[in-house]
């Protein structure tokens, strides 16, 4: 049985309109006003909404804005019943992503017609999307590498500026990316506020896996370091992808221990390195990350190289203005080239 939210807050239309689908054998939930529609969609997920535009607390939009942002909401189908019959509150209700519009008053056969159209063509394409997971389960991922051709050829498009917030702590980790194209960094932030670089990412690395399976919050937050191109899938589909793939699960585990020993690595280097050692290190980790060859120019900020060599900005440049001094490096304002990458490996 098909279940059907209906949001309407005149209760005699409310009542008829449910008595008359259940006749036709849909569950019929009821919502008496927008703030509660979205609520109820959220708790029970219906098959499909009936939703009036004029009411009190959240309008008809307002739903259908709340309902499209929300991971488990935004794909059900939802058809606008009002007494609004301008061209223009007609298209602005279909440019919000509404299904199908009907105006007051309507004929029974209308409404029902509208609704096993709209439950047809979401059912159509739920098939097409089996069908497509079906396919890739066929070809079978057994390797990053496989996952990461799934993510070139479903992945959602992002694109950023150099600078720009990709995501920030705390927020809902509802995608993994693959970075098709830039340099991302993750980083925290202390209690006195200061900038900690937790991880560098560059082109053709996965990040956002705060948990693979789980909708738990970013731990991080991420930007980008340059013009940045990424593509995400959503949590929902790489559990598919995993519950199915197996050998490709114990690579991500890999992955993860990989980052694991990373982290642990760059903690000890923060805790018992030389200055100099950390600055030297810190400078080739950006370099590799950066660049194609380490000993190409960099461009990166001062307190970014701080950050995660784990030491003061200002103890950071005149260590920097010594490397310079010895011909290990030259400096041109943001810019760094290493002159003698040899030499800042020995440090």
């Amino acid at each position: 049985m098909k279940k059907v939210l209906l949001i309407e807050d005149d209760t005699a239309l409310r009542e008829n309109i449910a008595e008359l689908l259940e006749l036709f054998n849909y569950n019929v939930i009821t919502a008496s006003n927008g703030k509660i529609g979205v609520s109820l969609a959220i708790k029970h997920l219906p098959d499909i909404i009936v939703c009036d535009i004029m009411m009190p607390e959240l309008d008809g939009y307002s739903v259908l804005e709340a309902l499209s942002k929300n991971e488990n909401t935004r794909f059900i189908p939802l058809i606008f019943l009002s007494a609004k019959t301008e061209r223009h509150d007609i298209r602005k209700g279909m440019d919000l992503g509404a299904d199908d519009y009907i105006t007051k008053p309507f004929e029974e056969d209308e409404l029902i017609s509208a609704i096993e159209s709209r439950l047809a063509k979401a059912a159509i394409l739920k098939d097409e999307i089996n069908k497509s997971i079906d396919a890739t389960n066929e070809e079978e991922l057994k390797s990053l590498k496989d996952l990461k051709g799934f993510f070139n050829d479903n992945g959602e498009l992002f694109e950023f500026k150099e600078g720009e917030l990709i995501y920030s702590e705390g927020s809902n980790s509802n995608y993994i990316y693959l970075i098709k194209k830039g340099v991302v960094k993750c980083y925290k932030f202390d209690e006195q506020g200061k900038e900690l670089i937790t991880a560098l990412y560059k082109e053709d690395e996965l990040f956002g896996y705060t948990s693979f399976t789980q909708n738990i919050p970013y731990i991080e937050t991420a930007t980008a370091v340059k013009k940045t191109t990424l593509l995400g899938i959503s949590k929902m589909e790489l559990k598919t992808l995993l519950d199915n793939n197996h050998q490709l699960t114990l690579e991500l585990i890999e992955l993860l221990e990989e980052n694991l020993s990373g982290v642990k690595e760059q903690l000890l280097q923060m805790a018992y390195s030389s200055v100099n050692k950390k600055t030297a290190g810190t400078i080739i980790k950006f370099a590799k990350k950066l660049n194609k060859k380490p000993e190409d120019p960099i461009k990166i900020s001062r307190s970014d190289l701080a950050s995660v060599a784990g030491i003061a900005t200002e103890t950071l440049i005149r260590t920097m203005s010594n490397f310079k001094k010895e011909g290990l490096i030259e400096m041109e304002g943001r810019n760094i080239k290493i002159l003698n990458l040899q030499k800042l490996q020995e440090i």
